[in-house]
């Protein structure tokens, strides 16, 4: 388990990871979602001890990953599959992790059938795998001596469809073995088909979190007009908080009828309006647009 709480990073002024608060349990995979520059790195850095918090704490199996006994035993961790030393070769990275984490020998051969890496692969050197097979050697970096948590930044980056498929199934696999999972990732799609869990984080702060079906069954509209300042001003009078879509309109937490009304009460065109069904992209997209770096620009 991950019980995260009131966890904070400062910079100076600058407020990186905002008093955030969640739990990523047993059993199940957690999605930790936003933008990029959201904060999701720095407080996945915090978790396992090698970014010191603001105020708040971080736990991991019921204590700060530092005062795990052996953590990398129990704490499996990839968040930068490209920091790997270039000059050894993959058995040779598994082996000395294996020596760390008092798993043995025997472990680096479990671990690189589990990830998919031959024998010949594990051989060439690490300067010479393609991104692919570095996020697979990563991997099985996390999982030599079978942990109990996984933390993964981007696990999936440079994987081709079958590898992203087949990676799916090794979480959800893991998971289900009673292990916890936190899985930070910008491939909605698959996060979509493999968390149980989701948190969403716009500018370090939690903006949703909850399971995903609750999450995804909240619905809401989107809806556009022929005036957006005055259909946006008009929304905001009303309290539904609309939130600015990058492919124009406003997404709100509401439902179709509400919206009816005020148009007529309002005198706005409607050019657009309908329930929000896109699944985990739309609301995304919808919860994090003020804080996404394309719309910012």
């Amino acid at each position: 388990m991950i019980q995260i709480e009131h966890l904070t990073k400062r910079y100076g002024a600058f407020t990186a990871v905002d008093d955030i608060s969640f739990t990523a349990s047993p059993g199940r995979v957690t999605g930790f979602l936003g933008p990029n520059g959201a904060g999701k790195s720095t407080a996945m850095r915090m978790m396992c001890g090698l970014t010191p918090a603001t105020s708040g704490s971080a736990r991991i199996l019921g204590r700060p990953y530092g005062a795990l006994p052996n953590p990398t035993r129990h704490v499996g961790v990839m968040l930068d599959a490209s920091a790997q030393h270039a000059g050894r070769t993959g058995r040779e990275t598994l082996l000395l992790s294996a020596i760390v984490t008092g798993a043995g020998g025997r472990a680096v051969d479990a671990a690189l059938e589990r990830v998919g890496l031959s024998s010949r692969e594990a051989q060439r050197r690490v300067k010479d795998y393609s991104l692919g097979m570095r996020q697979r050697l990563g991997l099985a970096n996390a999982l030599i001596a079978d942990p109990h948590v996984l933390i993964l930044d981007e696990p999936a980056n440079g994987l081709d469809p079958a590898g992203i498929r087949w990676m799916r199934g090794l979480l959800r696999d893991f998971a289900d073995d009673g292990g916890t999972v936190l899985l930070s990732s910008h491939l909605l799609s698959e996060v979509e088909q493999v968390a149980d869990d989701l948190v969403l984080i716009g500018r370090g702060r939690i903006v949703s979190q909850g399971t995903k079906e609750e999450l995804l069954s909240r619905g809401g509209v989107v809806v556009d007009g022929t005036d957006r300042a005055a259909l946006e001003s008009a929304l905001q009078r009303a309290g539904l908080s609309p939130v600015a879509l990058p492919r124009g309109g406003f997404g709100a937490q509401t439902d179709p009828a509400t919206i009816g009304r005020l148009a007529l009460d309002e005198g706005l065109v409607i050019t657009s309006l309908g329930a929000s069904g896109g699944g985990l992209e739309e609301m995304f997209l919808t919860l994090t647009a003020d804080d996404a770096r394309e719309v910012a620009a």
